[in-house]
This record gives C-alpha cells, structure tokens and sequence, in this order.
C-alpha cells in the first residue's frame, strides 16, 4: 500500500466504521508522528504506558526479562499494526513490558487523553477500538491457548503461514521466543521442512 504516512491509519479506520472529512481531520491532529531509529526502547519496566502505537512502517516487539535475564517475547508487530502495553495503558499502573523497535521505524501514537476526547469527537472510532481490543483479546487467549495445547510444529507453521515476512525481518532468537521453544528446537523445526 503506497498511501502517505497519516493515511494509513485512517485506510485502517475506514475499514471498519465510516469516518467523515471532518472526522479525519481531527483523528490525525489526535495522533503524534513519531520516527525512532533501530534498538530503541519506547516503553521499560515500571513505566506507565503512556500511548498506543500504530506501526505505519517497521517491526516492534514487547517482551519481559526474568530474574535470570531470559526475554519473553510477548508481540512481534509489524507495519500497519498496533502495540502498546494495554493493561498498563488503561490502568495507569507501571508496565512489566519493554517496547522495542526492531527495525528503523514510523509510528502514530496517541495518548489515553487525547483517545479520550476522539471517543467524545468522533464516536465511530470507540466502535473500532472496541473491536481492535476485542481482537487483541482473542489473539491473546489463541496464543495461550496454542502454547498449551499445540505442538511447536503447529505453532511455528501457523506463524510462517499468517506473517511469512517475519521470517526476513525478525532475528530468529526472537522468533523462537515468541513461539516459546529454544532456538535451538526451531532450528530443528525449520529443518524438517
């Protein structure tokens, strides 16, 4: 899609409520254009989350670190796609999470204020975030669920078919963690196909 920066996110938008002129307008004076360069944290543990993000081009994950130091990838997000970490986001507590850019990236952000006031402005877009955070919601339950109930293989396959691109732009390390497995058992994984 080769559409300006800013319009993407409203091609995102329209695909689910309808929007007017005016309504555009205001949504894109609401969000923030951001550019931050690779390797670049947007969120640490024990900060509030302070925005949601939408990913207009590039690769960010979250991800927490135990007391050994060992990352867990919790989302692996790529372009024209949000990431935040929601509940500290709306429960103004401190984040267990790190937001990390992954590749050079753009990104439209927006805080719980200003969300707050396109919700009273622009009602159409409570009905989109409803169903954004109804879907991030499913997904996270889908991946709990998978992680419990499928085989590393299902897992890996199901990843490669939905986001083949993750595979040439995201460090294979990060891939196994999202997955849950060892990189070495991806590696294995990868072989046998």
């Amino acid at each position: 899609m080769s559409l300006p920066v800013d319009h993407k996110l409203i091609y995102y938008f329209k695909k689910w409520v309808s929007i007017s002129e005016n309504d555009e307008a205001r949504i894109l004076s609401a969000f923030e254009p951001l550019t931050v360069k690779k390797k670049k944290d947007l969120l640490e543990p024990n900060e509030v989350c302070k925005y949601i993000y939408f990913i207009t081009k590039g690769c960010l994950r979250s991800y927490y670190a135990d007391e050994k130091g060992v990352e867990h990838i919790y989302q692996i997000r790529m372009d024209n796609n949000w990431i935040s970490d929601l509940e500290s986001f709306f429960t103004q507590k401190p984040s267990k999470y790190y937001i990390e850019t992954l590749e050079n990236s753009e990104l439209l952000r927006i805080s719980s204020e200003q969300l707050e006031h396109l919700y009273s402005e622009v009602p159409a877009l409570e009905r989109y975030f409803r169903i954004l955070f109804q879907k991030a919601y499913i997904n996270a339950l889908e991946r709990l669920n998978a992680t419990m109930w499928e085989s590393a293989e299902d897992r890996y396959s199901k990843i490669l078919k939905e986001h083949p691109t993750m595979f040439q732009r995201v460090p294979l390390v990060y891939i196994a963690s999202y997955l849950g497995i060892t990189p070495e058992s991806l590696s294995r994984i990868r072989k046998k196909r």
